[in-house]
């Protein structure tokens, strides 16, 4: 099985089934074409003497130093050196195998002047699955992710590290071992594997299709939360949300709807109370939002993913050689600042849900849902756990792309912060995806109490599904080991569930 690139056509579905269903990547015979097109425009310019940046000059605030032609190679292999000052803890095997991707996609546009063979080996890695290890730290979002991308550089001239085999190693003996050889740069192709955002669009993605499915998630762990607290369905009934026609804020009412029909724990208005909380009542305008932005951030990836950003540009068919600034992040940028504060908004209105169905005072039920209210302290303190992770997420959720610092000699004076709005968007997905876990424990032990069968056929289900992770509580634990255990199962369901272009 395999899927071919391009780098006009990538999708989110493709993406997914080279990361998580293992397919192989191929060129398509399109691209090869364009490939080798450009390269010879980039040989040709080097042969009549034509001065291009990054090509026979130096980098950044050394563009306008001319490089011999004896030095070309030690040019680019130097920039790959010099750039690796990635920092801190490296990303996760997921997101450098999709950096690894989404770069060979870019080169396969043929707009960066890169060999064939440089490109192939790109690939390679990737169908093998050598890893290469890249720090998450030290990229300001234009120029490209230079840091990030120089370590998955590293590796195809056989330094840096990689993970093969699940062992960590030198990138030389990782690519030996899977039958691989590096390679030698040739001119411009250090600029190549490094002038782009595949780092922070990578995280983007990552990001993306996980917080995709924990919205989902969350619209049915928010019924089951519903049934718990017997809440009120009229909020959820089509005509209020036909005169505030929000396509997103549509569907999840339509869906809770679903979710909860044939239900004897919901109640009409008027029959416990008039109306319900905001937490509960409001939730297809809240979660209905945040679909909006993942419909945006979706838009903004896509294209992003099938884009040439490269500097310079290469472009065969008219002989042009083109400085630009295709490299700056600003708008993946605004979509992760985007996306961090939508999924903090996801985490914030179920910490809410949770306080309401732990606390005595608004759920009748018995504190803290537990089964010896004073002696035993039930899920008091699970509350206070979320409560610390959306008040993390608040500050994760400032947004990174109002800052700029200048570099290289203020001749780089602008930059996104891009790749910085992206590990915080990750984060606080990490962060809200055990939130839900949390609500989803105190919604199945609310269903305990108020008696399993009288829920709704789907939110049973639901319940079922939490309760193979998590047992029924019947005494104080170690919580935990419920929320953790319940996390990862929620990350296992985004990683094995086929990924569909829904919205």
């Amino acid at each position: 099985m395999f899927i071919q690139i391009d780098g006009n056509s990538l999708t989110f579905d493709q993406i997914y089934k080279v990361i998580y269903q293992g397919y192989s990547v191929k060129i398509s015979d399109h691209a090869v074409e364009h490939i080798q097109k450009s390269r010879t425009l980039v040989e040709e310019s080097i042969t009549n003497n034509n001065v291009i940046y990054g090509v026979n000059t130096g980098f950044g605030k050394f563009s306008d130093t001319v490089i011999s032609k004896t030095d070309l190679a030690d040019l680019q292999i130097n920039l790959i050196r010099s750039h690796a000052c990635g920092l801190g803890e490296p990303f996760s095997l997921e997101v450098s195998r999709v950096m690894l991707l989404l770069r060979a996609n870019a080169l396969a546009k043929g707009y960066s002047g890169i060999r064939l063979e440089t490109l192939q080996l790109l690939i390679d890695c990737l169908n093998q699955n050598v890893v290469p290890v890249i720090p998450s730290q030290g990229s300001l979002g234009a120029s490209g992710d230079l840091a990030p991308l120089s370590h998955l550089a590293l590796l195809l001239v056989g330094e840096g590290e990689a993970v093969y085999n699940g062992q960590r190693m030198q990138g030389e003996e990782a690519l030996k071992l899977a039958g691989l050889e590096p390679i030698q740069l040739q001119a411009k192709e250090g600029l190549a594997l490094i002038n782009g955002t595949q780092a922070m669009t990578a995280v983007g993605v990552a990001s993306y299709l996980e917080a995709q499915k924990l919205a989902d998630l969350a619209d049915g762990i928010a019924a089951l939360t519903l049934e718990g607290l017997q809440g009120i369905v009229e909020a959820f009934m089509p005509e209020s949300h036909a005169v505030r026609p929000y396509r997103e804020q549509q569907q999840v009412a339509a869906r809770i709807l679903s979710y909860l029909e044939g239900s004897q724990l919901t109640t009409s208005q008027g029959q416990i109370r008039v109306q319900d909380a905001y937490s509960l009542r409001c939730i297809p305008q809240v979660h209905g939002a945040i679909y909006q932005v993942l419909n945006y951030v979706k838009e903004k990836l896509l294209i992003e993913i099938n884009s040439a950003t490269d500097n310079p540009l290469i472009f065969a068919d008219s002989g042009k050689v083109i400085s630009g600034g295709n490299f700056h992040g600003q708008p993946i940028a605004f979509a992760m600042d985007f996306l961090g504060i939508a999924m903090a908004e996801l985490g914030n209105i179920s910490e809410r849900r949770i306080e309401r169905i732990v606390n005595p005072q608004l759920s009748g039920l018995p504190a803290f849902l537990s089964t010896d209210p004073g002696l035993e302290s039930g899920l008091m303190i699970t509350q206070y756990a979320a409560a610390s992770l959306v008040s993390e997420n608040k500050v994760l959720a400032h947004p990174s792309s109002v800052d700029s610092i200048p570099s290289s000699a203020n001749q780089e004076d602008h930059v996104s912060m891009g790749t910085t709005a992206a590990r915080h968007a990750y984060q606080i997905i990490q962060n809200t995806r055990r939130v839900l876990s949390i609500e989803a424990i105190c919604a199945a032990q609310a269903a305990d109490i108020q008696g399993v069968d009288k829920l709704a056929s789907e939110t049973r289900k639901i319940y079922s599904r939490i309760r193979k992770t998590v047992p029924t509580i019947t005494k104080d634990r170690i919580f935990s080991r419920d929320i953790e255990g319940l996390a990862a199962d929620f990350k296992t369901f985004v990683q094995d569930t086929n990924y569909e272009l829904a919205l």
